[in-house]
């Protein structure tokens, strides 16, 4: 037989509302009673009911994430810390992962709505534009992760990623590499940081080279049910390695593009990072593994997602009504797979 509240209430000896109040975290109880319900809770297995407080009115506590590549293991982490806050504040997070294919955008926002659920997070990687603005016009919580919608004020915590591709580019050329590829999708973050990767260049009097931007050639790319990184960077940087001009240098704009990169190049026959250097972005923990090492651009993710639902959470309590953008910071850091170009190495790559 199921258990319900009035079990629960009949078991701890106290009212159904002191029950319901205890759930909900909400009026005064002293802790002394809070325990006992919790702990009767415990002991007859007591699941609330979410769907039939959300029909009278009130939170279920559930909040929806929309990330576009669980298997990218940047999003995985990034999803882990929103859900640690989340637990930490007695949220509950259901995980989607759309592909970056709109019509799944479309079907799991209006899956959620219908489990009414209490807000949205969105993360990089969401383009569409009109459901962001159909949630905010019906006044739904929602909060955008790991990138900004500029266009809208909205509630964000993105990443300063133009400062993330010049950090790249800065480091590239302070190396002496003066003719560098760059791979990644075609989406607002990697535009981002492609804008910061060509002011580096500017600023040098340094030329981006048009036949290195091929950024587009990944979008429709998949393996299975995801966007396959490791095999599309493989195929961008097979057509960069015919190129009579070659790169001495890749930045890829996620890491597990720039493991690809270096797959291609190791089947090539070119030495990483003697005759290839290349820097990543994201800093996820692949970086640590990959051999060489990875030079990479690192992203906050654990106060990343600790802010935005921190954020989250505050709306939804009603305690936060104007909108608040956040911009972190990202850093370099410096391992093993770029180095300082040698002109007798840009010989040996030049032969090949």
């Amino acid at each position: 037989m199921k258990v319900t509240i009035y079990d629960v209430a009949k078991e701890a000896n106290v009212s159904i509302a002191t029950v319901s109040k205890v759930i909900n975290k909400t009026g005064r109880i002293s802790e002394r009673t809070k325990r006992r319900v919790l702990e009767v809770m415990k002991q007859l297995d007591y699941q609330p009911n979410m769907l039939a407080s959300a029909l009278m009115g009130k939170q279920t506590k559930t909040i929806g994430l929309l990330i576009p590549d669980l298997a990218n293991p940047f999003f995985s982490e990034l999803a882990r810390s929103i859900e640690d806050k989340g637990h930490e504040l007695g949220y509950n997070l259901v995980i989607c992962s759309t592909d970056y294919q709109m019509d799944k955008e479309n079907k799991y926002l209006s899956l959620l709505k219908q489990k009414s659920v209490d807000g949205f997070i969105l993360a990089s990687g969401f383009e569409n534009l009109d459901k962001v603005k159909e949630l905010m016009q019906q006044e739904i919580p929602v909060a955008i992760v790991a990138r900004d919608f500029p266009m809208f004020s909205i509630n964000a915590v993105a990443l300063d990623d133009f400062m993330g591709g010049y950090l790249a580019a800065s480091h590239l050329i302070e190396l002496g590499h003066t003719t560098i590829g760059v791979i990644g999708r075609d989406v607002w973050s990697n535009r981002e940081r492609i804008r910061g990767f060509k002011q580096a260049l500017a600023e040098n009097n340094l030329t981006f080279i048009d036949y290195f931007e091929l950024i587009k050639d990944i979008s429709d790319m998949k393996a299975g049910k995801g966007i396959d990184h490791v095999k599309a960077a493989k195929e961008i940087m097979n057509k960069y390695l015919l190129q009579q001009n070659r790169p001495t240098a890749i930045f890829a704009c996620n890491d597990l593009l720039a493991i690809g990169a270096i797959q291609a190049a190791k089947e090539y026959g070119l030495n990483v990072p003697e005759q290839l250097s290349v820097v990543g972005f994201d800093n996820t923990l692949i970086a640590t593994i990959v051999e060489p090492p990875l030079t990479t651009i690192a992203q906050p993710i654990q106060n990343m997602g600790t802010e935005v639902m921190n954020l989250m959470v505050s709306m939804i309590k009603g305690e936060r009504k104007e909108k608040v953008r956040m911009t972190l910071l990202p850093s370099l850091v410096i391992r093993e797979s770029a180095v300082h170009l040698k002109q007798n190495d840009v010989a040996k790559c030049s032969s090949k």
